[in-house]
């Protein structure tokens, strides 16, 4: 199943790891992942080839990405915001790392021109979505770094980040989209799991994890009591049918309703 990719729970060597391709020819999401390893005094330059994004994920560096300079610090997915590049082709990025540092680098086909942003934690907030939501148990974090809210016309990535609380849910209640989507995953632990639905078939997903959402499937997901989730989302528009919201599946949106009752132990 090339949906669920597992084969990287042991780590990412230095250098470039590709995880996905925008042209895969089994289950195609049109959008590549690979993860960048860099040493400490190491440096990068490069001039994109199409639209392209770097988040990261932990590590301290310096750079340029066209005309803006930048300065990111990261040492936690999960206490610390987002630190992100979003460039379109054409775009001269360089960086100098200060200690070890690690990117998720997310792209797609996309040569279409707009203005390259630079994204700093306090442009990124955290969002307790599914707060008061049957007694918290689907309360997390989502960090939306650019949408349709933030972005120019000609871009067709969205991308964003999701803490789970240890034994909660997120993504909840189960939505779906048309739009091709994937999830990276982290763990407070590096034995740290949770589950991720594909519509009815469940995945057990563990640290380094990649799975592809396609065809409408519903996409919730909970974490192992023990061990906080993070994950990175990344959507690519279709034509004529840009991403914005998701649609909720029927017969389980019925909780975010505020006069939901839902059973609870008596004491």
């Amino acid at each position: 199943m090339t949906v669920h990719i597992t084969s990287h729970r042991d780590g990412f060597a230095p250098g470039k790891t590709q995880i996905t391709r925008y042209d895969d020819i089994d289950d195609n999401v049109p959008i590549s992942l690979e993860v960048l390893k860099l040493h400490a005094g190491e440096s990068l330059a490069l001039t994109t080839d199409c639209e392209t994004a770097w988040l990261l994920m932990s590590g301290t560096l310096s750079g340029e990405a066209g005309d803006i300079a930048f300065q990111f610090s990261r040492s936690s997915l999960f206490d610390e915001s987002s630190s992100c590049i979003h460039a379109s082709a054409g775009t001269r990025v360089s960086m100098k790392c200060a200690s070890d540092v690690e990117f998720t680098v997310y792209s797609c086909d996309n040569t279409k021109a707009f203005a390259t942003r630079v994204f700093h934690p306090d442009d990124v907030a955290n969002e307790p979505r599914g707060k008061g939501q049957v007694g918290d148990r689907c309360l997390r974090y989502v960090r939306t770094i650019f949408d349709d809210s933030n972005s120019e016309p000609n871009t067709e990535l969205v991308l964003g980040e999701v803490i789970t609380f240890q034994g909660g849910w997120s993504s909840y209640p189960p939505h779906h989209h048309p739009q091709p989507e994937i999830y990276h995953y982290r763990f407070t632990e590096p034995q740290g799991y949770g589950h991720g639905e594909l519509g009815e078939t469940v995945l057990k997903v563990r640290n380094n994890d990649t799975v592809k959402i396609l065809d409408l499937n519903d996409h919730a997901q909970c974490a192992a009591p023990g061990y906080g989730m993070y994950y990175a989302w990344v959507i690519r528009h279709l034509p004529g049918a840009r991403y914005s919201v998701p649609e909720f599946t029927e017969e389980h949106a019925w909780i975010m309703r505020p006069d939901a009752r839902y059973w609870d132990p008596k004491a």
